[in-house]
């Protein structure tokens, strides 16, 4: 998978491809924070899809579109509230989560979700985002209304006080 951002011009614009294993990419493409638009290249008799694709990637990146590092992303943390270590329950509510989370971010071009953890007192889910703010607002409201609605806060690690003197 390949994802290219580009903040400029008031914008905030994302881009990315994968490819299925059988030849066909699948590009996806929008506004940060929006499902945006996406569409499959198939390879044809005379030009593999990846060449096709490849060009695109060339234009863009001549447009100034550009990946962000794992690093220069934030760290979202979804936090709950659970009995001691959790139930069994709580670890099937929280793989839940992780699917809906790297489905939400992941269609909205912000990021993706990099699992969770679980025990004394909390449970959490970890996503790597390109833009704190923005990600909070979308995930709170993909939240709303849910079986997920019941987070005690969403955060970014960054601004946590260490559990530590």
């Amino acid at each position: 998978m390949l994802k290219l951002y580009r903040f400029a011009n008031g914008k905030q614009e994302y881009w990315e491809t994968w490819e299925d294993g059988r030849g066909t990419h699948t590009i996806h493409w929008g506004e940060l924070g929006d499902r945006g638009a996406s569409r499959n290249v198939r390879p044809s008799l005379f030009a593999k899809a990846g060449k096709r694709i490849q060009k695109e990637i060339d234009r863009l990146l001549a447009l100034g579109f550009r990946p962000i590092d794992l690093e220069d992303h934030h760290t979202l943390l979804i936090q709950y509230t659970v009995d001691g270590m959790g139930s069994a329950g709580d670890v099937e509510k929280r793989h839940r989560l992780e699917d809906r989370m790297s489905e939400t971010l992941g269609w909205t071009g912000l990021g993706m979700c990099d699992g969770g953890s679980i025990g004394s007192g909390s449970m959490e889910v970890c996503c790597h985002v390109v833009d704190f703010a923005l990600a909070r607002a979308v995930v709170a409201q993909d939240l709303a209304g849910t079986e997920f609605a019941g987070y005690a806060r969403i955060v970014n690690e960054a601004d946590q006080e260490p559990d530590w003197p």
